[in-house]
């Protein structure tokens, strides 16, 4: 089915009402094509003029539909098309004098391969569209029952919607996914709700339900109490409306193992025919779609408990990583070495660290992750872990937007070390400096080929890199071994106070996402900073860590 609106968006002669209706109508005409075995398509004028004054008016196909109960006679998209000037006298004549046309009637012959139908749709009494149906005339072939009934359906639900009173949108959502179609079984009840014809999908998928005699002159609302006792499932009390078809509504029956949706249409007559005024409007039958969905549920059922496998096994990872986190803690107590209990420390921040982000993902399992709130927690749970007797102010500007599951543990570690071995070494020795600024900023940018990364800038305003080389920590080597192995990243170490122009030809010098590189090991870790007698009386410049990395979907990786 194709759509073209277009022309009905800011339409003057059309209220919103109207727009409304006519999308729930294309939303759910699948139904009408099935039903009519024919092709369908809505027309509409092509000005604003022209809806209201004939002068110079042609029609433009708004909406197609095909029908997979027949093959189908229009094999080319018309949706923006003008329309043929064979077909417009019928369009013209359904139009303006809102009366049903036939292609017989404009004096084509009788034994022509495909008839078309011109059906005027009335909304609160003004033609909004007009539907044609495009259908193959058989010949020496008698028509079977199904075929007959399904005609018949087609007709009762054409003249409900050339009168606006179907679809209706108060009762029912037509764009339902998933909703059962014609084709997967149909039972027509009459007034009182009994079954007059059922189709042989329908019959199979109630058969599933244990449903084994007769269908035909059964009421459905008492199969539905059957299956209820038998089962022992409590059911909505508005569920016996639609079993007798009083309302339009969708529900499941449930028994043995199987499951079937229903969807039911109420039909009423046409409010200018006889036998409506005899029933005053009253309704005379009904439509039941349904559909045997016990795989689809099977699955369902299926993926629910691997998603809640997923988020058991997240948290029970956390609880064990915080289980470890005190075991460490405790041992760090009962330590008498300084050096050993400022290791076990650290090894505490990185378990903890890890911990927080299997706490983030086991509270959703989506393909990402939206990271900038565990990132904010983050970058200050670091900060405040790796000083406890200074104060230090930290900020996230930007945004780290959705990332891939298998990119935020990793990350998390590298910010968790960078912020940590900023604040314990960026104050100095100086005692009378009680307070440390680490500001984190990060973008997302996309190149021509639609690939995204992320780079991401780390700066304080502590004592900055020292001036003689040095060797890098644990902490650093393990930043560098996940930028480089994990992120397929680079990462680069900076003077926060280096002038603009440096810091533009140093960005613009990293290498490609596909050839990651980072700085020598002497420039990139700070965790070892001067002695306190080279720094005593130093400027404070700051350091600046700027990395950069792909972001690698799942999809990425595969195809690459």
């Amino acid at each position: 089915m194709a759509v073209f609106q277009d022309p009905l968006v800011g339409h003057r002669h059309l209220t919103q009402d109207d727009v409304e209706w006519l999308h729930a109508l294309v939303g759910d005409w699948q139904l009408l094509s099935d039903l009519a075995f024919s092709d369908l398509v809505l027309w509409f004028p092509h000005t604003e003029e022209g809806f209201v004054s004939a002068e110079e008016r042609s029609f433009i196909a708004l909406a197609q539909a095909r029908p997979s109960t027949t093959q189908t006679l229009i094999h080319r998209d018309v949706v923006g098309d003008r329309i043929r000037a064979d077909l417009k006298p019928m369009v013209e004549r359904a139009w303006t004098s809102q009366v049903e046309t036939n292609s017989s009637d404009q004096g084509q012959p009788s034994p022509a391969r495909m008839r078309v139908q011109a059906i005027p749709l009335l909304h609160r009494g003004r033609t909004v569209g007009v539907i044609t149906l495009h259908f193959a005339v058989a010949a020496m072939r008698s028509p079977s029952r199904l075929e007959l009934t399904y005609r018949r359906c087609a007709e009762d639900l054409l003249a409900m919607a050339a009168e606006g009173r179907w679809p209706d949108a108060a009762q029912e959502f037509t764009g339902y996914g998933g909703a059962p179609r014609v084709g997967d079984g149909l039972l027509r009840l009459d007034a009182e709700g009994r079954i007059t014809f059922a189709s042989p999908n329908a019959v199979s998928a109630l058969l599933r339900l244990g449903v084994a005699d007769t269908l035909e002159g059964r009421s459905l609302a008492g199969i539905g109490s059957e299956l209820q006792r038998a089962t022992g499932v409590v059911v909505d009390e508005s569920q016996p409306l639609m079993l007798t078809g009083r309302r339009a509504m969708r529900a499941e029956l449930e028994a043995h193992g199987a499951a079937v949706t229903l969807r039911s249409i109420p039909l009423y007559h046409a409010a200018d025919s006889a036998a409506a005024r005899r029933s005053h409007g009253e309704r005379f039958a009904a439509l039941v779609l349904c559909r045997d969905v016990t795989e689809l549920r099977r699955r369902d059922k299926q993926l629910m408990s691997k998603d809640a496998t997923i988020k058991e096994i997240h948290h029970r990872v956390k609880n064990n990583l915080q289980t470890v986190s005190a075991l460490l803690r405790m041992q760090s107590r009962r330590m008498d070495s300084q050096e050993g209990r400022e290791g076990l420390r650290r090894a505490m921040r990185r378990v903890e660290t890890i911990a927080m982000v299997h706490d983030s993902l086991s509270k959703g399992l989506e393909e990402t992750v939206d990271v900038d709130e565990l990132m904010r927690r983050q970058l200050h749970l670091a900060a405040e872990m790796a000083q406890s007797d200074r104060q230090v102010i930290t900020a996230l500007e930007g945004s780290f937007g959705q990332l891939p599951p298998d990119m935020v543990t990793p990350l998390a570690l590298v910010i968790t070390e960078i912020v940590a071995n900023a604040v314990e070494h960026g104050f100095g020795p100086d005692p009378a400096r009680r307070e440390l600024n680490v500001r984190m900023t990060v973008q997302r940018h996309a190149d021509a080929a639609g690939r995204q990364r992320l780079d991401l800038e780390l700066t304080d305003d502590g004592v900055g890199l020292p001036e003689q080389e040095w060797e890098p920590g644990l902490g650093l080597q393990i930043v560098r071994t996940l930028v480089r192995g994990e992120l397929s990243g680079s990462i680069e170490w900076q003077t926060a106070s280096s002038s603009e122009t440096a810091e533009s030809e140093s960005t613009e010098s990293e290498p490609a996402e596909s050839e990651p590189a980072e700085s020598e090991p002497g420039d990139a870790d700070s965790e070892a900073r001067p002695a306190e007698g080279e720094t005593k009386n130093a400027a404070r410049t700051g350091t600046r860590v700027l990395l950069r990395a792909p972001i690698l979907t799942a999809s990425t990786k595969a195809g690459g």
